[in-house]
């Protein structure tokens, strides 16, 4: 009996024991032995002869910095000189490691270097890898003149930096959950979950929307999105941080009883913040569908949300909610504090500018640099030269005359046909005298940008219903543009997952709060979806707006919706088409100048393969035209089957607006016009009067 006993005792012991980590699996605040690896970006780098790198990696305010790891894997010329070719490693603009990169082994090598942490900061860091890579001599020459062609060092795209770091505890109320929600080590893990009601209802939807296209804005990957799902335990259970926007009488019971001032929610809805220290989680709750929606749009708004530090918010009717929108046609400046590129030869900057998407550079785009350099170059060869897109616009030969303080002014070409975020880059040739055996020092040649460079932007809307507008239509300038999303009535986590995959991407490119996105479902009528643009999910049989037109897809289905039928740019077999999905962009059925994005296929999970292609920025590139098919094992094949797919051409008035230079002369030469013929009116009368007397 004692020894059954034991037995028993020993099982349950060990029953207990395996169950253990699993409790601890959703990587919840605090825990320890995390690591975050950031890998070189812009595919394989190469250094030659003495040039210089950087690579970028963020710090998040919660990370408390355990060990930062350079880890560097590289190839060096066969025939650098082993004694004469240095790399130097520098974190922020300060060295901390330098190496010689031998030649053994073909000269692929690895590195694994540790940084001071004294250096690293909070925010963005910038790694900075020079080299100086010299050519062997063979012994023979008192002086050598390097071929920087062949001496050169290659870094592999498996070279990256890895921080090691433990969580912080939330102490910042909303906005600390917040910026963990769309942190980068959260999205990556796929720890960030935004949940609503199981067959939520237009209001939660509608309000989890804006607030997914606030979360999204903070999250800095471009292959990984935030994804939303229906609120179960065993959805949330593995998460390190969720939010939950529901109905009050659709909240679990347990999330329920932690809801303060319940008893009010009538007249307000609540954003607050539970479970801290097990399993974080935002309630965004109402018992009034309109004060939750205006709760979702408040959470649109990234500098609202980083502005609230307690754990709970309260919005009324008087709350302010409402983001300015973005501006359109402006002067963007490069740099707010000037830039300082140092060290001879080739040197470079570039700098991000953001646009939406369906935005394009117009006529009038200038570009201008103000800059200084050092006097002692080699003027004959020295110069600068700016590219948009990595094509050059322009160069300059750099002159001693106009070293403490040089201009260059450039048009935009609008052959370029930029359109979204582009570059600028700024790239100084800086050549020092051909002097016998003149050691290199890289203080000497500099180059210095200063803040008044800016680039005059006018831009003006892509209307051409093709994916390669995208996000246009449903975005304009910035907002969401009258935006009607149709789903089935019995929706599945497929479709809730493709509904997420489309609002990363819109919510990305969103400015401001102030656009409309309404839901509906199977039993949507013409009136409802009359002047709006059209996001319709699902299959030809769970939604009417697909069913109904069928005949006016490009990808059409049978008569019993259990295949996608060829048509005059692919051919399809039945098999085929029963497991492709389809995004198809066509003019709205329903007004004219509206278009209709029919995300669809036989099955759900089909239609959320297929959204994962304007989820994120990842895979964009393979979307263009206005029909896309992509099937379970990654093929993708984009046609174009409209020929004329412009919308209703802007009005002369409408782009007089938005060209704040235009309207200002409009405004100057009308009221010149104006006293003009004031002053014509009072000399007529003056002449009449005279007239009179004369009488």
């Amino acid at each position: 009996m004692m020894k059954k006993q034991i037995i028993t005792l020993l099982l349950c012991l060990s029953l207990f024991l395996v169950q253990m980590p699993a409790a601890h699996s959703a990587a919840l605040p605090g825990e320890a032995g995390q690591t975050y690896e950031t890998s070189f970006t812009g595919g394989e780098i190469s250094l030659k002869g003495s040039s210089s790198q950087q690579q970028f990696f963020t710090v998040m305010e919660y990370w408390n910095i355990d060990k930062v790891m350079i880890n560097l894997h590289f190839q060096a010329s066969q025939i650098n000189e082993d004694t004469r070719s240095s790399v130097t490693l520098s974190l922020n603009g300060i060295p901390f490691h330098s190496f010689r990169p031998s030649r053994d082994n073909n000269g692929q090598q690895s590195l694994s270097v540790e940084v001071p942490k004294g250096f690293v900061t909070e925010g963005t860091n910038t790694l900075g890898i020079q080299g100086n890579l010299r050519t062997d001599t063979g012994g023979y020459q008192l002086c050598n003149v390097d071929d920087m062609q062949d001496s050169w060092l290659h870094l592999f795209n498996t070279s990256n930096i890895a921080v090691k770091y433990t969580t912080k505890a939330i102490t910042g109320g909303i906005q600390d959950f917040s910026s963990r929600f769309s942190g980068m080590d959260t999205v990556k893990k796929e720890q960030s979950l935004l949940t609503v009601p199981q067959n939520a209802s237009g209001a939660e939807l509608e309000s989890a929307t804006y607030a997914l296209s606030g979360f999204v804005k903070g999250n800095t990957l471009n292959d990984t999105t935030i994804p939303l799902l229906p609120y179960r335990e065993s959805t949330v259970e593995d998460k390190r941080a969720v939010v939950l926007v529901a109905m009050y009488d659709h909240l679990p019971d347990r999330l329920k009883k932690l809801v303060s001032t319940a008893d009010d929610l009538g007249t307000h809805a609540v954003i607050q913040l539970v479970d801290k220290e097990s399993q974080p989680t935002l309630i965004v709750t109402s018992k009034d569908e309109s004060l939750l929606i205006k709760a979702g749009r408040l959470m649109a708004s990234r500098t609202l949300m980083s502005q609230i530090s307690k754990d709970l918010k309260v919005v009324d009717g008087t709350t302010h909610v409402v983001d300015p929108a973005p501006p359109i046609s402006t002067n963007i400046t490069f740099t707010d504090t000037g830039d300082k590129l140092t060290g001879p030869n080739h040197q470079e900057q570039t700098y991000f500018v953001s646009l939406p998407s369906n935005r394009s550079i117009a006529d009038d785009g200038k570009i201008s640099l103000d800059f200084r350099y050092a006097a002692n170059l080699d003027f004959n060869r020295s110069l600068v030269t700016v590219s948009i897109n990595n094509t050059p616009i322009g160069s300059k030969k750099l002159t001693k005359e106009l070293a403490n303080g040089d201009v260059l002014n450039l048009n935009v070409p609008q052959s370029l046909n930029i359109s979204g975020n582009f570059t600028v880059t700024v790239a100084f040739e800086l050549e020092l005298a051909s002097i016998l055996c003149t050691p290199n020092r890289d203080e000497m040649p500099w180059a210095y940008i200063s803040k008044e460079s800016l680039m005059r932007l006018n831009t003006k809307d892509r209307t051409d219903l093709l994916l390669g507008n995208y996000p246009y239509p449903f975005l304009r300038d910035g907002i969401f543009n009258r935006v009607a999303v149709v789903l089935p009535k019995e929706k599945d986590d497929y479709t809730y997952r493709s509904l997420g995959n489309i609002f990363n991407m819109l919510g990305k490119y969103a400015g401001g709060n102030t656009g409309d996105v309404h839901y509906y479902s199977d039993n949507v009528t013409a009136g409802n979806l009359k002047d709006n643009n059209i996001i319709a999910i699902g299959t030809y049989k769970d939604n009417k707006v697909i069913r109904d037109n069928n005949d006016k897809l490009f990808f059409k289905y049978n008569k019993d919706g259990s295949t996608l039928l060829s048509n005059e740019k692919l051919a399809i077999e039945e098999k085929y088409g029963a497991g492709i999905g389809t995004l198809q962009l066509l003019e709205s059925p329903y007004e004219g100048g509206r278009g209709l994005l029919a995300v669809t296929a036989v099955r759900s999970e089909s239609n959320f393969i297929v959204s994962k292609l304007i989820g994120s920025e990842k895979d964009r590139w393979k979307v263009y035209g206005d029909g896309v098919v992509a099937d379970k094992d990654g093929t993708v094949n984009a046609y174009r089957f409209k020929t004329i797919t412009g919308a209703e051409p802007e009005s002369l008035a409408s782009r007089v607006m938005e060209r704040t230079d235009v309207l200002g002369f409009v405004t100057a030469a009308v009221l010149m016009v104006a006293l003009v013929v004031v002053a014509l009116l009072l000399l007529l009368r003056k002449h009449k009067k005279k007239r009179g007397d004369q009488a």
